[in-house]
This record gives C-alpha cells, structure tokens and sequence, in this order.
C-alpha cells in the first residue's frame, strides 16, 4: 500500500465513517444517495462513481414468474435500458466535471461506471471531489 494512499484513507475514514473497505487495505467505497449509487476511491489513484443491476435481478424482471430462458445479449440490452434513466440523470454533470463514462457487462452484472484520476496525496482535492460527487446524488433527487 503507498504512503499516499495510506494517507488518505485513514483520513478519510476519520473523516466520513461511512466509508467501508472493499477488501484489506484496498478501495474504499461509500454508498451514495440515490439508486443504489456507490462511490469507490482506488489505491491507483481513481475516484468511481457507479451503478449496476444484478442478471438475475433483470432475468426476474423480465420473466414475471415464468421460467423463460433469455439470452444474455437480450439481457445485457435489458439491464442497460434499466440504467439508463438513473444514468441519464447525472451523466452532463459528470462528463462535464471531466469524468470518463463507461459499461462493464459480465454474467452476473451491468454496471454504468463514472471515474476519473485523483492525486491521493492531495487531501483537500480528493476530500472536495467527494462531496461534490454526493451532492450530485442529493441534487439528483429534485
């Protein structure tokens, strides 16, 4: 674990008991306030903000009891047409603030990713980034 990471996080933790590990000494995440929305500070130096539907969720939502098989592609599509209004919410503010977007599909996921890079060992920046990540959520919400 670098010394700026180090740094940072147990400052962090202090600061915000609301953040939580992701695993020993790695990310840290924090959940944020609208739909299901977390935000995760990396060790490299990345500040994420992200949300996600579970397959199986999606293959619940689309079945509606029957036990249909539906093919991942259909279902990729589906959770994507699911994210896409909370997504649609928050993305001018985040592109605009210089934040990358992207969507990670696996088996078990979609996630609709935000993140851009951070310098760990400025404090105040990665302290003044959070705030300004959850009060997009807060404003969100009007």
């Amino acid at each position: 674990m670098s010394g700026d990471w180090a740094e940072t996080r147990a400052q962090l933790c202090r600061q915000d008991p609301a953040f939580y590990e992701l695993e020993p000494g790695g990310a840290l995440a924090l959940a944020l306030a609208d739909e299901n929305w977390m935000l995760e500070l990396t060790p490299d130096g990345r500040v994420i903000c992200q949300t996600g539907i579970d397959m199986d969720d999606v293959k619940s939502l689309l079945s509606d009891g029957t036990p249909e098989d539906l093919g991942s592609d259909e279902l990729a599509k589906q959770a994507k047409y699911y994210l896409q209004p909370m997504v649609a919410k928050v993305r001018k503010a985040f592109l605009s603030a210089g934040f990358e977007e992207a969507t990670k599909m696996t088996d078990a996921y979609v996630a609709v990713t935000f993140q851009r890079p951070l310098d760990l060992a400025k404090l105040e920046d990665v302290t003044a980034t959070v705030r300004w990540c959850q009060q997009q959520f807060s404003a969100s919400k009007t």
